[in-house]
C-alpha cells in the first residue's frame, strides 16, 4: 500500500527535516508539503541538519499550493488531531485503526495519506472533515503535546508495525551452551575446590552439589562461562596450596 505523509502549512524548517528523518527510519519516502511558510524550506540549512542524512526524502519531496494537489493517487485519508471534533470522522488510536484498515481488502491496493497540520494551530476543521479517520496518539491526558516530528515518528512507526515491521538484528553473537559433560566436569572441579577451602564437608556433603547442579542447569551456562567457573575453582585451589601467592604486595610509603 502506497504511503504518503502530508505536512500542511508547516512553519518551522527543522520540523520538515525531522519529518524526513522519521520517515526514512521507518522506510517511507513520499513527503508532500502544502503551502509551507518557507518556499525554499527543503533547502534551508536547519531542514538539512534535522534530516540527519535523509536527504533523498527531501530531494524527492514536493511542495504544492493546496491540499487537493497533495492527494493525487490517494484514497484513504488519515487526519492527525489530538482534539476530538464534534463533527467529522471517528477518532481512533493509530494501532486500532490500522488493524481495521488492513483487514479490508478494499484498501489493499490503494494509497493512504497521513495529514499533519501546522505546529501552532494543528489541522483546520475543513481538512479533518474530508478524512476517513482522525488519529489520536494515546498520551497523558494532562499533557498531550507532541512536536510535529515526534508525532510523525509515532504514526510512521505504528504504520510500519502494522505492515509487518522490520526484523531486529541481534548484534550479540549467540554463545554455545555447555553440554552435560562440561557441566559435570566443572562441578567436580568446584566440589574439590569447595572441599579445599573448607566450605564443603566431604563427610557430610548434604545436597550442596545437587543444588549447585540444578542452579547451573537453570542458568543455562555457556562454554565460556564454564571456563570462568573453572578458573575460579582453580584460584580457590591455589589460594589453599599457597596462601601468600594471592596476597597483594605491601605498598611502600614515605613519611
Amino acid at each position: 500500500m502506497h504511503t504518503r505523509f502530508v505536512l500542511i502549512n508547516t512553519s518551522h524548517a527543522g520540523n520538515v527535516g525531522a519529518a524526513a528523518r522519521a520517515m526514512k527510519t521507518m522506510g517511507f519516502d513520499d513527503l508532500v508539503l502544502v503551502a509551507p511558510r518557507w518556499a525554499n524550506v527543503l533547502n534551508r540549512e536547519e531542514t538539512i541538519q534535522r534530516a540527519s542524512g535523509a536527504l533523498d526524502v527531501l530531494k524527492n519531496a514536493r511542495i504544492v499550493a493546496t491540499l487537493d494537489a497533495a492527494l493525487d493517487g490517494i484514497s484513504h485519508l488519515c487526519a492527525t488531531a489530538m482534539t476530538p471534533r464534534d463533527f467529522g470522522p471517528p477518532t481512533m488510536a493509530p494501532r486500532q485503526h490500522f488493524e481495521l484498515l488492513l483487514k479490508q481488502d478494499l484498501w489493499a491496493q490503494q494509497g493512504v495519506a497521513f495529514l499533519f497540520g501546522s505546529e501552532r494551530f494543528g489541522m483546520q476543521n475543513e481538512d479533518v472533515y474530508r478524512c476517513h479517520v482522525a488519529l489520536s496518539i494515546p498520551s497523558n491526558p494532562a499533557f498531550g503535546s507532541l512536536n510535529l516530528g515526534a508525532a510523525l515518528q509515532v504514526i510512521a512507526y505504528e504504520w510500519r508495525l502494522a505492515l509487518g515491521g522490520f526484523a531486529v538484528a541481534d548484534a550479540t553473537a549467540l554463545s554455545e551452551l555447555a553440554d552435560g559433560s562440561q557441566v559435570a566436569g566443572m562441578l567436580a572441579h568446584w566440589e574439590r575446590a569447595l572441599v579445599s577451602i573448607g566450605f564443603l564437608d566431604p563427610q557430610a556433603p548434604k545436597k550442596l552439589m545437587p543444588r549447585l547442579n540444578q542452579l547451573f542447569n537453570r542458568a543455562g551456562v555457556t562454554q565460556e562461562e564454564i571456563h570462568i567457573l573453572r578458573g575460579i575453582a582453580k584460584m580457590m585451589d591455589r589460594s589453599v596450596a599457597s596462601p601468600n601467592s594471592l596476597t597483594p604486595a605491601p605498598v611502600s610509603s614515605k613519611d
